[in-house]
C-alpha cells in the first residue's frame, strides 16, 4: 500500500468507495492512530465525494468522549485501546456525521508501549445498521515499525468494511 495522497489509490479504498456508490451508501471515520490515514485512502479515490461525509481525528484520549461521545467511565477503566471503545468511536463518527457507515482506529502504533499496550495492539471498528448491535470491532497484533502498523491499521478497516457491504453467505 502506498501512502494516501502519494499515487495510485489503495486498492482496498477503491473497492470500498465503489461498493458504497453502488449500495447508495455514505462513510464517515473517527481515527486515533491513523490520524486521518483511513480517510485519505478513500478521498484519494475518483468520485469518493459521492460517499465520504468526513473524518474525525481524536488522537487525545478526552476528545473520544467529548467530540464522539465515548463514555468517559469506559475510557478511565479501560483506556484508549479497547474494542469496546473503537464501536462507540465508530457509532459516535456515524451519528455525528450523518453517515450510514462509520469507521474507527485506535491503539498503539510504537515505536514503543503505550496505554499499557504493545506497539501494534490495535482496535479497527465498523457501525453501520446491519451489523449485531450496531458495530463490530476486531483486535489486532500488527508488526513492524510505527509506519507499518498505521498502514495495517488503514487496510485492516478497509477490509472490515468490504466484509460489511459485501457479506458472505
Amino acid at each position: 500500500m502506498s501512502a494516501p495522497g502519494a499515487g495510485a489509490p489503495v486498492p482496498a479504498a477503491v473497492e470500498a468507495v465503489a461498493a458504497l456508490r453502488a449500495a447508495g451508501l455514505s462513510v464517515a471515520t473517527a481515527e486515533s492512530l491513523t490520524g486521518g490515514l483511513v480517510c485519505a485512502a478513500l478521498v484519494d479515490v475518483p468520485g469518493a465525494s459521492a460517499v465520504v461525509r468526513g473524518a474525525v481525528v481524536a488522537y487525545a484520549t478526552e476528545l473520544k468522549a467529548s467530540v464522539l461521545g465515548v463514555d468517559a467511565a469506559l475510557l478511565a477503566r479501560t483506556g484508549p485501546v479497547d474494542a469496546e471503545v473503537a464501536r462507540q468511536m465508530a457509532r459516535g463518527v456515524r451519528e455525528r456525521l450523518g453517515a450510514d457507515v462509520g469507521l474507527a482506529t485506535t491503539g498503539v502504533a510504537g515505536p514503543g508501549p503505550a496505554d499499557g499496550h504493545e506497539a501494534g495492539t490495535v482496535y479497527v471498528a465498523v457501525a453501520a445498521d446491519a451489523l449485531p448491535g450496531g458495530a463490530t470491532a476486531r483486535r489486532l497484533a500488527l508488526p513492524g515499525e510505527r509506519a507499518a502498523v498505521r498502514r495495517g491499521a488503514v487496510e485492516a478497516v478497509l477490509a472490515d468494511l468490504a466484509g460489511v457491504l459485501h457479506p458472505r453467505g
